[in-house]
């Protein structure tokens, strides 16, 4: 028997103890989910009394939250910002942190059936839910998340949930984000033009996270994070009053 021959029928022999006892193992499984599912209750109004856990599921929220943002708003993010989705995706991403630490809590407290129909429930809702946003999407999971621990009689488990979700969205929310092109720039003051713009923007505390210059399309496209307190038409006005006339261009706003 050549050698190539010998490998693969070592192989198999090697590998056919765990194809019979895969099946069984699989059975278990199924079975001891059941049996969990069965014997799930919830702990009611009197998990509140629980200080140990709420304290520990707390600092398991924060780490969640602080570890995500550490990766999500990694510096080299900027260089590769080139749309209001690329901007906004960190806020996806910290708000992903904290529904999969409150699955992992949920799971770790009261088994892994919970994890089963979270994950199911997640699924439906990201492939049958028409969404304008991913942004959207995540506040859609964690708010069903809440749901399901009322559902469950886990009242505590909810509360502190939403309280810190609402807590992640007002810092999260605290910067509306921005998408401006300015058109029908000359190629020779397509540079000045956009410091121009740029002065402005930062003046108004504004955070620019991507700028693209296009010399063949002769314009400059800004994606920045703006303070909920400055308006809109306010900003409008201030671009409009204070970039020189001959550096001005034709604006074309998006927002999200």
């Amino acid at each position: 028997m050549h050698r190539p021959q010998l490998a693969r029928v070592t192989l198999v022999l090697a590998a056919l103890p765990f194809w019979v006892i895969a099946p069984e193992a699989a059975a278990q499984s199924l079975r001891d989910a059941a049996e969990r599912s069965r014997a799930l209750t919830g702990e009611g109004w009197q998990g509140f009394g629980d200080v140990a856990f709420l304290g520990q599921a707390l600092l398991a929220l924060t780490l969640a939250t602080v570890l995500g943002a550490l990766l999500a708003y990694h510096p080299r993010r900027r260089h590769t910002v080139d749309s209001v989705d690329a901007a906004d995706a960190p806020k996806v991403f910290v708000l992903y942190a904290v529904i999969g630490a409150a699955i992992g809590i949920m799971v770790l407290k009261y088994g892994l059936v919970v994890g089963f129909v979270v994950f199911g429930i997640g699924g439906l809702t990201r492939f049958r839910t028409d969404l304008p946003s991913a942004p959207d999407t995540g506040r859609l999971i964690l708010i069903t998340l809440v749901g399901l621990s009322c559902g469950l009689d886990l009242p505590h488990v909810a509360v502190l949930t939403a309280a810190f979700g609402f807590a992640i969205l007002l810092i999260l929310d605290a910067r509306a984000t921005y998408h401006i092109e300015v058109q029908g720039l000359g190629s020779e003051m397509l540079r000045p033009a956009a410091e121009a713009y740029r002065h402005v923007l930062e003046r108004e505390g504004c955070r620019i996270v991507g700028e693209r210059k296009s010399f063949a399309k002769e314009r400059v496209t800004f994606i920045f994070h703006a303070p909920h307190a400055l308006q809109r038409d306010g900003l409008v006005e201030r671009l409009e009053a204070e970039v020189p006339e001959d550096l001005r261009g034709v604006v074309d706003w998006g927002v999200d």
